[in-house]
């Protein structure tokens, strides 16, 4: 049955402006940013089958590509998916505006909304002053990390024109798994020894998982 032939009390626009967003399921909310669905299905159903084929939790993280195997989901409509997939997580960071860093975990809670997700590795660093207070971020790359990704001038000319005395460089691992493989070390000892000959110190390299992360300077602490 469409939208359209079914009862008010039952078409997720109206449940929405007399109820409120509250009362929609997951697929009834879907439903209204998706609007259309197929000669053979409602948008409802749509939105179920998408949420059946990847779950709430992973949703969000799917490529348009992906998303576009369901049925009814197009590449405009998996693009306003993936925008309202973006909207909230630069929300969840303006609900976290974190100014001073004081430890690997703050850094993880900083990022981990943004990058615990994400199926590409992304090489961020965070620019600080010499009390550990934010400046700035940078995002060096996209892709695998290694030390034509890294190389030090990318790392530390947005330090510099920022008057950064100190840096974490940071990055995700797309399996989830956050501990460092050897090229991660080496290139964060690359990096130290850098920052060391421009003045600038690198204060630890931060390496994100799904629902945990690894330190360097914890490592070396530990």
């Amino acid at each position: 049955m469409k939208i359209k032939d079914l009862p008010d009390s039952s078409k997720p626009r109206e449940r929405f402006l007399k109820y409120g967003p509250e009362v929609l399921s997951d697929a009834e909310l879907f439903a209204i940013i998706l609007r259309t669905g197929t000669k053979q299905e409602n948008v409802i159903t749509v939105a179920n089958n998408l949420i059946s084929e990847y779950g709430l939790d992973h949703l969000f993280s799917c490529s348009v590509k992906e998303l576009r195997k369901i049925k009814g989901i197009g590449e405009t409509k998996a693009i306003e998916l993936l925008t309202v997939a973006e909207l909230a997580k630069r929300y969840s960071q303006y609900k976290k505006p974190l100014k001073h860093i004081q430890s690997a975990k703050d850094v993880f809670e900083l990022y981990r909304d943004k990058l615990g997700e994400e199926k590409q590795e992304n090489f961020y660093v965070l620019l600080l002053s010499n009390k550990n207070n934010i400046l700035g971020e940078n995002r060096v790359s996209v892709g695998l990390l290694d030390c034509s990704l890294t190389h030090p001038r990318e790392i530390f000319k947005p330090a510099i024109r920022n008057s950064a005395s100190r840096v974490i460089l940071i990055h995700n691992h797309p399996s989830g798994d956050p501990m460092p493989s050897q090229e991660d070390k080496s290139t964060t000892e690359k990096l130290i020894e850098s920052g060391n000959l421009l003045g600038i110190h690198v204060l630890d390299h931060v390496i994100i998982g799904k629902d945990t992360y690894w330190s360097w300077k914890d490592s070396k602490n530990s």
